[in-house]
């Protein structure tokens, strides 16, 4: 990447448990851009539910949610020591406990909630103001950046990806079965597939990438095809 290249907006979409958040972070690192994993910011919200007793043994109370939207602070902190942005939730670290299966059994359901999309868009907008981003979810190529210059659509096989999510908790130490995550990330695609807000689906204009078979390395190879293109496309139209 040449100092004179205009920044852009590199806006990721895909399923849970893909590694959108990993590849992200390698291709925000690359490019030194900034890093917006906005599952994370979902899974805040979702984490400041529960705490907060607003999902209950009873199901989610959506007007108590609606009612304290405005208590939920969420800002992403970078870690000098590991290198990487790490998400606060009302001042407080919660980067592990985000990824608890209990949040993830309950993440949908919040993200679906047209007020909290509403709050949550808007901020990342806001985040993409001056470019030079990197952002990941289910609906950024869609309904946060529709305009963005780079659209990527990642996919994985089931089992795959149920296995890398089962892997992951294991090592924070997490007691789960994999016949339990795959049951988890099968729900979670249908519910984000399904819902009335920003479901999840391909943008017309985005790449897919399936990474079943790729590792990290494969993958950043096959990006650094696409934004040279996408760059040479630009330097040609100046």
């Amino acid at each position: 990447m040449k100092m004179t290249d205009k920044k852009i907006i590199i806006a990721i979409d895909g399923y849970s448990s893909t590694g959108k958040s990993s590849f992200a972070r390698q291709i925000a690192r690359k490019l030194s851009y900034i890093y917006v994993d906005t599952g994370a910011m979902y899974r805040a919200a979702t984490l400041f539910c529960l705490k907060y007793n607003i999902i209950s043994d009873c199901g989610l109370n959506v007007d108590k949610i609606i009612a304290h939207l405005k208590e939920i602070n969420i800002e992403f902190v970078f870690n000098g020591a590991t290198r990487q942005s790490e998400t606060f939730l009302n001042g407080e670290n919660v980067e592990n406990k985000i990824r608890n299966i209990e949040v993830s059994n309950h993440v949908s359901a919040i993200s679906a909630i047209p007020e909290v999309r509403t709050q949550m868009v808007a901020l990342q907008q806001e985040m993409g103001k001056n470019k030079g981003i990197v952002m990941d979810g289910r609906d950024i190529g869609t309904v946060v950046f529709p305009d963005a210059e780079i659209k990527i659509f990642m996919t994985a096989k089931l089992k795959i990806r149920a296995m890398r999510r089962y892997n992951e908790l294991i090592q924070s130490g997490n007691n789960v079965t994999l016949q339990e995550i795959e049951k988890n990330i099968s729900q979670r695609d249908y519910t984000d597939s399904h819902r009335d807000t920003s479901p999840l689906k391909k943008a017309d204009d985005a790449v897919i990438l399936d990474n079943s078979n790729m590792s990290i390395a494969e993958q950043m190879n096959w990006f650094e095809k696409i934004y040279q293109s996408v760059i040479e496309k630009q330097r040609n139209e100046n």
